[in-house]
C-alpha cells in the first residue's frame, strides 16, 4: 500500500544518528510538526537536530489527504460539547495561525499550493442535524461558514457547511523543502535513527538512547505521532485510529473543493493537480487500531463506492494512516510531565495535523523561547478539572482493558497448528513462554512474539497491510516483526522464520 504522494517524489537519503553527540534540542520525529518545530529553533538561534526513525516523509504526513482547513468535519461541535466556546475559539485561532503560516511557507519557496472550498455535507436527510450543529457552532465562534442545500458533485449531498479560502497541499513536496530549508540553517537530520528511550544524566541532562547510541540534549521534543515515552500516560489519553486512501485517475471532471461527510461510514474527497490529468482522492473507513480484522474490505468499499458515484474512475494505489485521537477532543503540545520543561510533546491531531501540527511546532518553540502563543491552552498538556473528558477516557480505557483481557484468553485458547498460513495470512496461537504470532508474506513464513513489547496486548493480524497491530495503543509491526509504529519502541522478538510454496491453511 503506497501513498500517491510518495511515488514521483524522490527524497535524498540521510545518514543515521553518530552516538556521543550533544545538543540544545533534539527533535524526534522528522514530520511536519518536527521539521516546523526545528526550523523555528533554528530561526531563533537555537542548536537542535532532528532524529527520524526511517526516512522524511515515511510517517503519517506522508500519508495524509493533505487538507489545510479549520472547517474540520465535526470537529468543531465536538470540542464545543467538552469546553467553553472561549476554548473553541482559541482552537480555531491556532489552526488559523498556522494555516497562515503554513500559506506563506508555501508561497515564498514555490511549494504548490491549491486554494479550496471545504465543506463538510450530509450524505443523507440523518446527517443533517449534525451539519447544521457544525455551521451554529462555528458562525457563534466567529468563523464565517455558511449553509448551502445542494452542491454540483455526483455523490448525493444533502446539504452542507462550506468555509471558502482554505488549502490543500501535496505534502511529500512539503516535507522536502521543509528539510532542506532546516539543514540549510545548519541543523542536521538524522534517518535511520530509531529512539528506544530517555533518561536522566548528570544536571538534568536528557540520555538519548537511539539504535545507534546515546545522544545528550537539554531538552527534547517528542513529534513522533504518539509519545514513546510512558511517562505521562498519554497513551491512555489517546485512541489510535487507522483510515484508508485510495487514488484514481478520471478522464471527467473532478469537483472542486473539499469534502468530509457529517457521518459514517466517512467519506472524504479531494483532487489533486497532475500533469496528466486532475487525480481523485477518496478515503474514510477508519477504525481503532487493531480492532477491526475486515480491513481489505474497508478498502474495498472505497473502491466500489467510487465507482458508483465516479464510473470510469480507474484505480492508481491505495494506502492508510495512522492518527491519535485525544478522549477531550484537544490536542496537546507542550510538558510531558507537569511543570517540567526537559521533555515536550505534540500530539492528538484527531486526523487535522496539517494545521494542529504547525500550531503545536509553534507552541513548542514558544515554551522554550518565552513567546507562548495567546491560544496556548487549548492546547495544554495538563488541565486541571476537565471532568467533561472524564468518561470519555474511562470508555476508552476499559476499551483497552478488554482488549487485553480478550486477547490473552484467545491465544491461551488457540492450539499450536503445523499448517503453514495461506499467502498473505497470520494467526495467533498458544505457545511458550509467550503467544506466537505466525504470517506468510511474499513466499516468507515467520514466527514472532505475538506480545506487544508496550504493555504487553495481544497483537492482531491486518490483511489489508500484512502487519501485525497491536488493539490497546495501536502499535504496529511488519510480519516480520519489524517495529512500524509506536508508542512501542521496540520490535516483536523473532522466533522462527522459513520461504515456504502456498501452503493450503487460511488464517485470519
Amino acid at each position: 500500500m503506497t501513498p500517491i504522494w510518495t511515488i514521483e517524489t524522490p527524497t535524498p537519503v540521510r545518514l543515521h544518528v553518530t552516538p556521543g553527540l550533544r545538543y540544545e534540542v533534539l527533535v524526534v520525529g522528522g514530520g511536519l510538526t518536527g521539521l516546523v518545530t526545528a526550523l523555528l529553533l533554528a530561526e531563533h538561534g537555537v542548536e537542535c537536530a532532528v532524529l527520524e526513525s526511517g526516512r522524511i516523509g515515511a510517517g503519517t504526513t506522508g500519508a495524509s489527504t493533505a487538507k489545510i482547513s479549520l472547517l474540520q468535519g465535526v470537529r468543531a461541535q465536538q470540542i464545543r460539547r467538552r469546553h467553553s466556546e472561549r476554548m473553541l475559539r482559541a482552537y480555531l485561532q491556532a489552526n488559523h495561525e498556522a494555516h497562515q503560516w503554513l500559506r506563506q511557507f508555501c508561497e515564498s519557496r514555490d511549494v504548490a499550493i491549491q486554494n479550496a472550498d471545504a465543506f463538510t455535507y450530509a450524505q443523507s436527510d440523518r446527517e443533517l442535524a449534525a451539519v447544521r450543529r457544525e455551521y451554529d457552532v462555528l458562525r457563534a465562534a466567529g468563523l464565517p461558514v455558511e449553509l448551502v442545500g445542494t452542491l454540483d458533485t455526483p455523490f448525493p449531498v444533502a446539504g452542507a457547511v462550506r468555509l471558502g479560502d482554505q488549502s490543500q497541499v501535496n505534502p511529500m513536496p512539503l516535507l522536502t523543502v521543509l528539510a532542506a530549508e532546516v539543514e540549510s540553517h545548519g541543523i542536521p537530520i538524522y534517518e535511520s535513527s530509531p529512539v528506544r528511550a530517555v533518561s536522566s544524566g548528570s544536571g538534568n541532562e536528557q540520555l538519548v538512547e537511539t539504535a545507534h547510541g546515546v545522544v545528550r540534549a537539554s531538552t527534547v521534543v517528542l513529534a513522533t505521532g504518539t509519545p514513546i515515552l510512558d511517562r505521562g500516560g498519554f497513551f491512555a489519553r489517546l485512541v489510535p485510529q487507522r483510515s484508508y486512501l485510495t487514488a484514481y485517475r478520471l478522464s471527467d471532471p473532478i469537483p472542486s473543493g473539499m469534502y468530509i461527510s457529517a457521518g459514517q461510514p466517512t467519506r472524504s474527497v479531494r483532487s489533486i493537480p497532475d500533469p496528466d490529468g486532475e487525480v481523485l482522492l477518496v478515503g474514510g473507513n477508519g477504525h481503532v487500531v487493531g480492532r477491526q480484522d475486515r480491513t481489505a474490505e474497508a478498502v474495498a468499499e472505497l473502491i466500489t463506492w467510487t465507482a458508483q458515484w465516479f464510473p470510469g474512475a480507474t484505480p492508481l494505489t491505495s494506502w492508510s494512516a495512522q492518527d491519535y485521537h485525544p478522549t477531550g477532543e484537544l490536542p496537546f503540545a507542550g510538558s510531558l510531565l507537569p511543570g517540567r520543561d526537559e521533555i515536550l510533546l505534540g500530539t492528538g491531531y484527531a486526523k487535522w495535523g496539517l494545521t494542529n501540527g504547525v500550531a503545536a511546532a509553534h507552541l513548542l518553540v514558544g515554551q522554550l523561547t518565552g513567546r507562548t502563543p495567546d491560544w496556548s491552552q487549548a492546547f495544554a498538556t495538563w488541565r486541571l478539572f476537565d471532568w467533561k473528558s472524564l468518561p470519555a477516557a474511562l470508555r476508552a480505557n476499559a476499551g483497552v482493558a478488554q482488549q487485553f483481557s480478550s486477547g490473552w484468553l484467545g491465544a491461551a485458547r488457540a492450539a499450536p497448528d503445523t499448517a503453514t498460513p495461506r499467502e498473505g495470512t497470520g494467526r495467533v496461537e498458544r505457545h511458550l513462554p509467550c503467544p506466537a504470532a505466525t504470517s506468510t508474506v511474499d513466499g516468507t513464513t515467520t514466527t514472532v512474539s505475538a506480545v506487544c513489547p508496550h504493555l504487553a496486548g495481544i497483537v492482531r493480524w491486518n490483511p489489508a497491510e500484512r502487519s501485525w497491530d497491536c488493539p490497546l495503543h495501536g502499535s504496529r509491526f511488519a510480519a516480520d516483526g519489524s517495529l512500524l509504529e509506536g508508542p512501542a519502541t521496540r520490535s516483536l522478538p523473532q522466533l522462527t522464520s522459513s520461504s515456504t510454496a502456498a501452503a493450503p491453511k487460511s488464517e485470519r
